[in-house]
């Protein structure tokens, strides 16, 4: 879910500051869409690389947990289950309770309980690097989709005003939806994504009008 709303975002945003500095600097339509075009899928591509690394950096040290989790089981056994039975004193459970539950977890399945309750890794949060890139990778070009179209749809000479109020229009949603799924306040999400959207395509409008000038 992170991963697709920043993907999405970033799409819409980094998409929409590319087709505005261009335009500020150009009023070749053509020009325009190559520049969306070449930014999609260059932040497409960057953002699944960057997902991917950084999913697969975290997979790698929850192995070298669980291979040191697994190596004190095996080696010092009974001071591991009064360390899960501990755990389990701390959740609300009495001495002798806790005890039952370790040992009982333990004859089950040791690192299963230990990689769960001590370290914190289960199947539902175990780092998971193509599923993530993957989910970037289409989240930014869904997200780039939403400027690209208004580049092919909206007069050339007022292009930037166009893709200014749409994209803003389009990160206003992704917040809205963002924050409703996460039940946070929807009016701050809003509110900031809106700020910095302006931030980003004013800073590419300016450095294109003045490359533009520069150019000319």
């Amino acid at each position: 879910m992170r991963a697709a709303v920043l993907g999405a975002n970033d799409g819409i945003l980094s998409t929409s500051s590319i087709i505005i500095g261009v335009a500020a600097a150009s009023e070749s339509r053509q020009a325009i869409i190559l520049a969306a075009l070449a930014g999609a899928i260059a932040g497409a591509m960057s953002m699944a690389a960057g997902e991917y690394v950084s999913v697969s950096s975290q997979a790698d040290i929850e192995r070298s947990d669980l291979l040191r989790e697994q190596k004190a089981i095996d080696e010092m056994p009974e001071i591991e289950l009064n360390e899960l039975a501990e755990i389990y004193q701390k959740r609300g459970l009495d001495e002798e309770l806790a005890l039952q539950v370790a040992t009982k977890l333990t004859e089950h399945d040791a690192l299963a309980a230990h990689a769960r309750d001590e370290l914190g890794i289960n199947e539902i949060m175990e780092a998971k690097p193509f599923q993530a890139a993957f989910s970037s990778f289409l989240a930014f070009i869904i997200g780039a989709i939403l400027p690209f179209i208004v580049t092919l749809l909206a007069p050339v000479k007022e292009m930037i005003y166009y893709q200014y109020f749409f994209s803003l229009l389009f990160l206003a949603l992704l917040g809205a939806v963002s924050a409703k799924t996460g039940g946070s306040s929807i009016k701050k999400a809003v509110l900031r994504i809106c700020f910095w959207g302006t931030a980003a395509m004013l800073a590419t409008a300016l450095v294109g009008y003045v490359f533009g000038i520069a150019i000319s």
